[in-house]
C-alpha cells in the first residue's frame, strides 16, 4: 500500500492550524447560535425589508446627489493635498536621487539617516487609517468634508511617497547620475533626468489611488466627514431601509463609473507613451493637465473650503487651542490597567481580521468555482453575487452585522468576511482561468473526471496567486478591523471611538499606537509567509 510523503506535514499543518483557531474564534465571540435568535432575526428582517422600494422622493433625491458630488470631490481634493505632501516626502527618501550612491564620499550616513526618518514618517502616515484621521479632525474641527480632505491627504500622501520613492528607485539612473555628478541639485536632476523616465508609472498609480480614494471618502462619512457615508450612516442610524438602499445604489454606481473612468485615463496615458517622436507633456499631457486643474477647481468651489475660518472657530486663539489639541495626545496612557484594556482590544482585533479572512479564504474559494465555469447562467450569476458582495463597504456590513449579532467583535467578523469574500472570490476566479489548461486537459484525456482534474491539474498552478491574495487581503484587513469598532463591531476601533468622544487624547493616543504596531507586526508576519510559503 502506497502512502502519501505528504500525509505527516500535511496533518502537522492542520493540528498546527486547528490549536492557532481556537483562542482565536475565542477572541472574535464566534457564536453562530446569535444568528438564529428570533428577536436578532426580526430586527434584522425589518431593516433588510425596507429596502424595497429604495427612497426616490422628492426631497431625497437632491440630497443624494449633492452628497454623490461633495463624495467625487472630497477625493479630487483629498488626493490633490496627497501629492502635495507626497511630492517631497519622495524626492527626499528616494536612494535614486542621493549623491552618496554615485560613490564613496562625505555626507552618506546623514544621508542615509534622514532618507531613513523620512521613510519612518511615510510608515506613520499611511500606518495609521484615513477613519482614524477623518475621526480627529471631525473632533476638531466639527463635522463636515474638510476632515476626510486631511484625511486622505494625510495617509494617501504617506501612500503614494512611499510608491513614488520605489518607482523613481526602479527607474534607470544613468541619466540622473550624470546630472549629479556635474553638480546639479537634486530637484533639476528628478525633473530632467528621471520623471520622463516615470512619469507614466507615476501618473498611472495616481489614477488608481484616486479611484481607492472615492471608495475612501464613502466610508470616511461613517465618523462625521460627509459625503454618500455620512448620508449612509444617518440612514443606518435611523433603520430606515429604503434610504439605505438608494444610497448603496449611488455609492455602487459610482464606482463603477469610477472603474471606468479610471481605465480609461490609464489607457489614455499608455496610448501617449506608445506614441512615437513624442517630446515633453505634449497636447495630450496638456489637455490632462486642464482636466485636472478644472477638477480640482470645481470640487473646490464646491466643498467651498475654509480652513482659516475652521481653525477660526476654535475661537480667538486657534493655534493655541490646536496646539492643545494635539500636546494632549502626549504622553499616552501607559497606567497598567489601560493597557491591559487595549491589550484586550488588540486580541480582538487580530481575531477579527483573522477569523473574518479565514472565512472569506473558504466562502471565496467556493464561490470562484461556479464564478469561473463555463456554463453562462452559473458563471454570471456567481459574479453578480461576488460584486455585490464586495461593493457594499464593510462599515455597512458591519452595521447590519451589529443588528444581526449584537455589538462586540462576532459583528466586525461577519463583515470583514462578507465583503472579503466579494474581493477574493473574484481574484480567486481570475486566478483558475489563467492557469495553463493543459495539465487538466491531459488529465481529463486519461479518464480523470472533472474534479480530480481540478484538483491536480489545475488548482496546484493557481494556490500560489491564491495564497498571495489571500495574505494581501489579511494585511488590508487588520487595518479595518481596526476601525470597524467605530459602529459597534469590537476590537480597538470601538476603544478609540469611545475615547475621542469624550475627548480622553492620552487614553485614545495609546490605542491609535497599538493599531499602528499591530498594522506593522501584520505586515511583517505576511511578508514573512509570504517567502516562506512561496
Amino acid at each position: 500500500m502506497l502512502r502519501d510523503p505528504a500525509a505527516l506535514p500535511r496533518a502537522s499543518g492542520l493540528l498546527l492550524a486547528c490549536l492557532i483557531a481556537w483562542p482565536l474564534l475565542h477572541w472574535a465571540q464566534v457564536s453562530p447560535a446569535v444568528l438564529a435568535d428570533p428577536a436578532n432575526l426580526k430586527v434584522i428582517g425589518h431593516f433588510l425589508a425596507g429596502f424595497l422600494p429604495p427612497e426616490h422622493g422628492r426631497e431625497f433625491l437632491p440630497l443624494l446627489g449633492r452628497a454623490t458630488l461633495e463624495t467625487i470631490a472630497i477625493a479630487t481634493i483629498g488626493m490633490a493635498l496627497a501629492m502635495f505632501v507626497a511630492a517631497p516626502l519622495a524626492l527626499l527618501s528616494a536612494r535614486a536621487l542621493s549623491r552618496a550612491d554615485l560613490g564613496p564620499g562625505p555626507g552618506g550616513l546623514r544621508e542615509g539617516l534622514l532618507r531613513n526618518g523620512i521613510r519612518g514618517l511615510h510608515t506613520l502616515l499611511r500606518g495609521i487609517p484615513e477613519l482614524v484621521w477623518a475621526l480627529l479632525f471631525v473632533r476638531l474641527f466639527g463635522l463636515g468634508p474638510a476632515a476626510g480632505v486631511l484625511a486622505l491627504g494625510l495617509t494617501y500622501g504617506g501612500m503614494l511617497a512611499k510608491v513614488y520613492g520605489e518607482i523613481l528607485d526602479s527607474a534607470e539612473r544613468a541619466p540622473v547620475r550624470a546630472l549629479l555628478a556635474a553638480g546639479a541639485r537634486p530637484l533639476p536632476a528628478m525633473v530632467y533626468g528621471l520623471l520622463p523616465l516615470c512619469a507614466r508609472e507615476l501618473t498611472s498609480y495616481t489614477v488608481y489611488r484616486w479611484e481607492c480614494a472615492l471608495r475612501a471618502s464613502v466610508v470616511m462619512g461613517f465618523v462625521g466627514a460627509g459625503g454618500l457615508g455620512q448620508l449612509m450612516d444617518q440612514a443606518m442610524k435611523m433603520l430606515n431601509g429604503g434610504e439605505a438602499a438608494a444610497i448603496l445604489l449611488a455609492f455602487l454606481l459610482l464606482v463603477l463609473a469610477a472603474d471606468g473612468l479610471s481605465a480609461l485615463l490609464r489607457a489614455w496615458i499608455e496610448r501617449g507613451h506608445r506614441r512615437p517622436g513624442r517630446n515633453g507633456i505634449g497636447s495630450d499631457g496638456f489637455s490632462f493637465l486642464l482636466a485636472l486643474a478644472a477638477a480640482l477647481g470645481i470640487s473646490w468651489y464646491s466643498l467651498d473650503l475654509d480652513f482659516a475660518a475652521l481653525a477660526g472657530n476654535l475661537g480667538d486663539d486657534a493655534l493655541h487651542q490646536l496646539a492643545d489639541f494635539w500636546l494632549a495626545f502626549f504622553p499616552p496612557d501607559l497606567s497598567a490597567d489601560w493597557l491591559l484594556r487595549v491589550g484586550r482590544g488588540a486580541l480582538e482585533t487580530l481575531a477579527i481580521s483573522a477569523v473574518g479572512s479565514a472565512v472569506a479564504v473558504a466562502a471565496g474559494a467556493l464561490l470562484a468555482l461556479p464564478a469561473s465555469s463555463t456554463h453562462g447562467l452559473l458563471r454570471g450569476t456567481a459574479r453578480f453575487l461576488l460584486n455585490a458582495l464586495r461593493s457594499v463597504p464593510e462599515l455597512v456590513w458591519a452595521t447590519i452585522a451589529v443588528l444581526a449579532a449584537g455589538l462586540g467583535p462576532f459583528a466586525g467578523a461577519i463583515a470583514l468576511a462578507l465583503h472579503t469574500s466579494g474581493v477574493l472570490g473574484r481574484l480567486f476566479a481570475e486566478a483558475i482561468e489563467n492557469a495553463p489548461a493543459a495539465p487538466a486537459l491531459a488529465l481529463r484525456d486519461a479518464g480523470a473526471g472533472r474534479l480530480t482534474a481540478f484538483l491536480y491539474g489545475t488548482l496546484p498552478a493557481a494556490l500560489p496567486q491564491w495564497l498571495a491574495y489571500s495574505l494581501y487581503r489579511w494585511e488590508i484587513n487588520i487595518r479595518m478591523a481596526a476601525v470597524l469598532g467605530f459602529v459597534g463591531a469590537g476590537g480597538l476601533g470601538q476603544l478609540l471611538y469611545v475615547e475621542l468622544s469624550l475627548f480622553h487624547q492620552a487614553e485614545a493616543s495609546t490605542v491609535i499606537i497599538a493599531m499602528l504596531l499591530l498594522s506593522l507586526a501584520v505586515d511583517q508576519a505576511s511578508a514573512w509567509l509570504r517567502q516562506r510559503l512561496g
